[in-house]
């Protein structure tokens, strides 16, 4: 309890897991978001005492100062898919770097993306690696996070296509050779929090978390309809396709690819050989087969009180 750690973006999917294993090891956590209010489901998994909350704007460098005094580890966890990369991810990320640094932290985990690159042709890994670069000009000893596809009960990845399965008849795959290693969002959390409470060991480091499968988007796709026993034929949407829709209908409201997340599509999302990854934190990787059944059988066609049938 002696140990304050802010969270920008607590309160997002992979926050919350970061909070709880805080939480578990004891020590205070300030949650930072646009609107408290949407994090406050936080609070009965703190002690007495272990959980504040604070409004802020990660592109408001002032508010982000005021944030993040008096902590001794500071994380940015904010991170958007579509919108304004550059806004949230580079200058955020600044703002975040600069802030802890004023406020004396002894530690900065900066929550990025495998394939991050400031000359990347997708806006998004580009501004995450800008704000990469930002975050260790600010504050040297950032220790770098960069996950794979994070996978969890309230993702919007497994649980998109296994709501899709339950309605559709056929699954269309885009870049279904395109290979991920997904992690499991507890598994990427205990990293991170570990990362903030020991900057002795991890500062200036860049960490690449991935889980124990690499695979295909195909195989992916495959792997919901199996655990959710929705035996779906998978159209592959041939790339020219793929592109002219995203490229033409991307920008709508609620699209379901964007042309960002088409140029994100055209590189894996696997681990570097040589990474550092959670190897170095001694966390075994959680196969996703240990876990999803957990919430994926409420897709199942009665249910998860229904009996399990061969698929």
């Amino acid at each position: 309890m002696d140990r304050l750690v802010t969270l920008f973006g607590g309160g997002g999917f992979l926050g919350r897991y970061v909070a709880q294993a805080l939480f578990n090891t004891g020590a205070r956590v300030r949650i930072v978001q646009r609107n408290p209010s949407t994090a406050v489901f936080l609070k009965p998994l703190a002690s007495l005492g272990q959980i504040q909350f604070v409004a802020g704007d990660i592109a408001d460098a002032a508010r982000v100062r005021a944030a993040a005094e008096g902590s001794h580890a500071v994380v940015n966890l904010v991170g958007i898919l579509k919108g304004r990369f550059h806004e949230v991810h580079a200058e955020g990320g600044r703002n975040v770097a600069e802030a802890a640094a004023a406020a004396g932290a002894e530690a900065l985990v900066q929550v990025s993306a495998i394939g991050a690159d400031p000359e990347a042709q997708s806006a998004y890994l580009a501004s995450k690696g800008e704000g990469e670069a930002a975050a260790r000009a600010a504050f040297p000893n950032t220790t770098i996070m960069r996950p794979s596809l994070v996978f969890g009960r309230e993702d919007n990845f497994m649980n998109r296509f296994a709501g899709l399965a339950r309605i559709a008849p056929a699954l269309p795959v885009v870049r279904g050779a395109m290979k991920m290693q997904p992690v499991y969002a507890a598994d990427a959390a205990r990293a991170i929090a570990a990362a903030a409470l020991d900057p002795g060991t991890h500062g200036g480091k860049t960490y690449e978390l991935g889980g124990p499968q690499v695979m295909t988007m195909r195989e992916l796709v495959q792997f919901v309809c199996r655990t959710t026993e929705r035996d779906r034929p998978l159209v592959d949407v041939p790339d020219p396709i793929a592109r002219l829709l995203a490229r033409g209908l991307g920008w709508l409201p609620g699209a379901p690819l964007t042309w960002d997340q088409w140029l994100m599509l055209q590189r894996d999302s696997v681990v570097a050989e040589g990474a550092r990854g959670l190897e170095a934190f001694g966390i075994p990787k959680t196969p996703m087969i240990a876990v999803v059944e957990g919430w994926l059988t409420a897709y199942r066609r009665h249910g998860r009180f229904a009996a399990k049938q061969p698929y």
